[in-house]
């Protein structure tokens, strides 16, 4: 279901996104890697996951060859692990102490509301002031974080230091605002949906995060939409045009004008918009730009 979707709260930028998918991956992991080419330039295309425990493998010889080709580095944002910059936008459009949390939800979702954020060890109306996107974030993030996953050792993090200290530009196809506010911006009932589901999912949290994680390590696809998107799709359509299709779409017009110029990029973003009918590289085809898988 969301849980995808979410980043650690301290990175926001996430959201997108949500999404984290969070667990160890085998020694002998074969992510699924694309490439896009011209005459002139060449664009692989890396599914990620944005938390993951330390020494997680995931670099295998066919990535490991593309980042070294590539001449610049494009993630999802820049700068969602600093929390300087993230704290303004939380404060605007996270909070709503004016219309308490409960209040928006319909009064079956109260007790699974105060249930949840018992479980993750929060006090007794700590969730209230905030407005449903980032109580789903509070809620996505802390069983991971129990559960011993680290923002630091995702790979947008792994790739961002790489390329730092080898002096590569790095570019992102969204800002920070942006992506908190593809979440503030939903219209309230599909803001509430982004929690409901992720109430849906605070039961099975981790279990859920290793089969996704686990399907995205050995490049299987169709295991990663089923965990991934196949529910989401069917279970709340509205937050899934406005989370994963909308932001394909215009990921696959920025990709194309990238086309246009030359050189050789490597573009890493979450995972969960790799796969599904709605796809970056499904957009891509619709523009008529054929996708290879390496």
């Amino acid at each position: 279901m969301l849980s995808p979707f979410i980043r650690a709260m301290g990175r926001l930028a996430a959201v997108a996104a949500a999404l984290a998918l969070a667990a160890a991956a085998p020694a002998a992991a074969e992510p699924a890697l694309w490439a896009i080419r011209d005459q002139d330039s060449t664009i692989y295309l890396f599914g990620t996951v944005h938390v993951l425990k330390p020494g997680t493998e995931w670099r295998s010889a066919k990535v490991a060859k593309a980042l070294g080709e590539s001449r610049e580095l494009v993630i999802e944002v820049i700068g969602a692990d600093d929390p300087a910059a993230a704290q303004p936008l939380i404060a605007r459009y996270g909070v709503d102490p004016a219309n308490p949390l409960s209040g928006k939800l319909p009064e079956a979702d109260r007790a699974r509301l105060a249930q949840a954020a018992k479980s993750i060890g929060l006090p007794e109306g700590a969730l209230e002031p905030m407005r449903p996107w980032l109580a789903a974030l509070t809620l996505s993030i802390a069983p991971m974080i129990q559960a011993g996953y680290d923002p630091k050792s995702g790979v947008e993090t792994i790739l961002t230091a790489e390329a730092k200290a080898t002096g590569k530009p790095i570019g992102a196809v969204e800002t920070l605002e942006q992506q908190i506010r593809f979440f503030a911006d939903m219209a309230p009932d599909v803001e509430v949906d982004l929690l409901r589901a992720t109430l849906d999912d605070v039961a099975d949290g981790p279990a859920q995060l290793d089969r996704m994680v686990a399907a995205w390590a050995a490049g299987d696809m169709a295991g990663l939409e089923k965990e991934f998107v196949e529910e989401t799709r069917r279970d709340y359509p509205h937050m899934y045009e406005v989370v994963v299709v909308g932001r394909n779409q215009d990921w696959a017009r920025q990709l194309e004008a990238k086309l246009k110029g030359s050189g050789v990029s490597f573009v890493a973003v979450g995972a969960g918009h790799l796969v599904g009918p709605d796809s970056v590289q499904a957009q891509l085809a619709r523009r008529g730009i054929v996708v290879t898988r390496e």
